[in-house]
């Protein structure tokens, strides 16, 4: 009786177990299913219980948005506030022809200013040479590069079907090269051009289109950041319309970015104030093109000039070696420091507690560039305060580990063998066996290479440091929507590594053609940096006259840094100024504006910017009811001495500075002349 009992037992035990291995196995089961059918429910539960970095301290978060103050700091420049963007053929355009030439196939290279440049400019060459284009190749392979093999090439930064649908009325795009034409480009048997930058049609016209129609399909390679003129002749105006449409209505950045980059401009509206974005501009290419070196120390000057000697060895850089880098920042060759712009910022009355948004995917030097900056203003952010790791990783795909974690393979049998020979062999004294290689190190996220000292060239970039460019490609783009549509946007430095505009120029130049009269101040480096030496042992004690001063340069430059940017940007870059070819006039503001301004100060704006062309009808009807509310709203002109009588200003005693003391200004500042103009 007792081994019956024990033998039920134990098969009832059985039995248990079994079913808890079914039990377990179903709810594995059901949890993939849920992981990988409910992603978006999942998602917007995480979205709901993110915790960022960022916690908003505000002074005076019931800032009035109709006083004289805050217009003067956030309101728009009413001497462009006549401008409206109008890309739309205007003379005689028709739809592309039924029968094309042939295919354009194109590679581009570069970053995100450069590859939005090209882009536009492709489009522009297929509709010239009457050719069908294939959607152009911004990442060439992805395996290679450790990116995600969900979306490939231009899919992996803009949308697809968005770019074919708008451009349907102007040129004939396709996804793909047909199936002939795909194998013999993989047998590299199809005519290859590697453009040159800034090319003129002629160019196009009398050297590729007679290649394409032999061929049927050309490739083109373009790694200059631009593979056509600038600045069109006069009969080709359309085409610069064209570059318009592409640049701000068909190049939609891929859902997942666009869906984040909303997010995050919630996030930073959400305490109901406006912001500030700032692109410091300060990269390693840029400060070796311009020999601006000795604007920072140690390693980091040893790693400009090594950039600059490589530079100068491919010709990329023309002149001296060694630069004095003192003169070129008084000449205004230099970027303008964090510290600076923070400076400008605050003397012309932006408060302590301003969100300040700074933007780029790499800041040179790091965190301490960007320490008196922090010390300005508490309310600094950036894309990683703004978004969870998680949700960068979304928008990145599904990638392979790329860290190694398995351990290293002891020396090799025939090094060893090669010591034991050295040891037993030869007459003594003999001389010491080389030393062993040293590492190369594999990180560069701060600029810490060990490497400088060892070698002439830049090292190969490891499969990791390739998916980190590919990953900058998606933070600019996060960038760029936040610094479009920023309240007011300030650049550090607008060239980049090859003496040509850079991301903060392709901003400035959405921003002139989405919505000129917000305000984006474009200092003159030269005249800020004259100011800051004036005043360079009391930066943080200023005087009222130099306040005004430096008020009064800002509050000129919102017109006259447009005027430059037409004259010294637009040559290298169209997007950059694209004034007054996608521009129209709106006539009711117009009008309105000569009535409360005087024509000597409105005529030269009109006559600089070029732009003549009224907007339609339609455009002029729709803001009817926005002028009779401004009509009634009280005039910005009026005097309001009462302005922030504080440079520098602590939070109630808590708030604390690593700027040095914060100093009360002796004397109120008169904000009239300011007014006059700037609004």
């Amino acid at each position: 009786m007792k081994g019956e009992r024990k033998m039920m037992i134990k098969s009832k035990m059985k039995w248990v177990g079994l079913v808890g291995l079914v039990l377990s196995a179903f709810s594995l089961f059901v949890h993939f299913l849920l992981a990988r059918f409910t992603e978006e429910g999942i998602t917007d539960y995480q979205s709901s219980v993110t915790i960022f970095s960022w916690r908003p301290v505000f002074e005076n978060p019931d800032f009035a948005k109709n006083s004289p103050s805050y217009r003067r700091l956030w309101g728009p420049v009413r001497r462009l506030e006549s401008l409206h963007p109008d890309a739309n053929p205007r003379g005689y355009y028709t739809d592309p022809r039924s029968e094309s030439s042939g295919y354009v196939f194109v590679r581009i290279q570069g970053g995100f200013h450069e590859i939005r440049n090209s882009i536009c400019d492709v489009v522009v060459i297929s509709r010239l040479l009457n050719a069908t284009l294939v959607i152009p190749e911004i990442q060439s392979t992805t395996r290679s590069k450790g990116i995600s093999s969900q979306f490939k090439s231009f899919a992996y930064l803009y949308n697809e079907d968005n770019f074919m649908a708008a451009l349907v009325k102007d040129v004939k795009v396709v996804k793909t090269l047909p199936q002939n034409l795909k194998d013999a480009r993989r047998l590299k048997k199809i005519p290859s051009f590697r453009v040159p930058n800034s090319a003129s049609p002629y160019f196009y016209l009398h050297h590729v289109l007679p290649v394409l129609n032999k061929h049927v399909v050309v490739e083109l390679v373009v790694s200059d950041g631009g593979c056509l003129q600038a600045i069109l002749p006069p009969q080709l105006e359309e085409y610069q319309r064209l570059r318009c449409r592409v640049a701000f209505h068909a190049l939609r950045f891929r859902q997942e970015v666009q869906e984040l980059a909303t997010k995050m401009l919630q996030r930073l509206r959400a305490p109901g104030q406006p912001f500030i974005a700032f692109d410091p501009g300060l990269t390693r290419d840029a400060l070796a093109y311009y020999g601006c070196a000795e604007l920072f120390q140690d390693v980091h000057n040893e790693l400009i000039q090594h950039k600059r000697a490589w530079m100068k060895k491919r010709g990329i850089v023309k002149g001296k070696l060694s630069v004095n880098s003192a003169e070129q920042r008084l000449n205004g060759s230099c970027p303008l420091m964090p510290e600076e712009v923070g400076i400008l910022l605050r003397a012309y009355g932006y408060p302590w507690d301003t969100i300040l948004y700074v933007s780029g995917g790499e800041v040179f030097g790091g965190q301490r560039t960007l320490t008196p900056l922090h010390a300005m203003f508490e309310n600094i952010v950036d894309r990683t305060s703004l978004s969870a790791a998680w949700e960068l990783n979304r928008i990145y795909g599904r990638e392979v580990n790329l860290v190694d974690t398995k351990l290293r393979a002891p020396p090799s049998v025939v090094q060893e063998k090669k010591h034991e020979v050295w040891k037993n062999e030869g007459p003594r004294p003999r001389p010491l066996p080389p030393p062993p290689a040293r590492p190369k190190y594999p990180y560069n996220i701060e600029g810490w290479w060990g490497w400088v000292a060892e070698s002439d060239n830049e090292p190969e970039s490891t499969v990791m440091e390739l998916r980190t460019n590919a990953h900058k490609l998606l933070w600019e783009a996060i960038d760029y929507l936040i610094c479009v549509e920023a309240d007011v946007f300030i650049p550090g430095f607008d060239r980049d590594g090859k003496g040509r505009p850079n991301f903060a120029s392709l901003v400035m130049g959405h921003r002139l053609y989405q919505s000129a009269a917000s305000k984006t101040f474009q200092p003159n480096r030269k005249e800020v940096v004259k100011l800051l030496e004036e005043n360079r042992e009391h930066l943080y004690q200023a005087n009222h006259t130099w306040l005004t001063s430096t008020r009064s340069h800002l509050r000129r430059s919102l017109i006259d840094g447009v005027m430059r940017a037409s004259t010294e940007s637009k040559p290298l870059s169209f997007l950059s100024h694209p004034v007054p070819e996608c521009s129209c006039l709106r006539s009711d503001l117009t009008k309105r504006s000569l009535h409360t301004s005087s024509p000597s100060t409105w005529a030269p704006v009109e006559a600089a910017l070029g732009v003549m062309h009224h907007c339609p009808m339609w455009m002029d009807s729709g803001i009817k009811t926005k002028l009779k509310e401004k009509e009634i709203e009280e005039d910005p002109d009026e005097d309001i001495s009462s302005s922030s009588g504080l440079f520098f200003r602590n939070s109630g005693g808590n708030h604390e500075s690593g700027g040095g003391e914060l100093i009360k200004e002796e004397s109120q500042l008169d904000d009239q002349e300011e007014l006059e103009g700037a609004d």
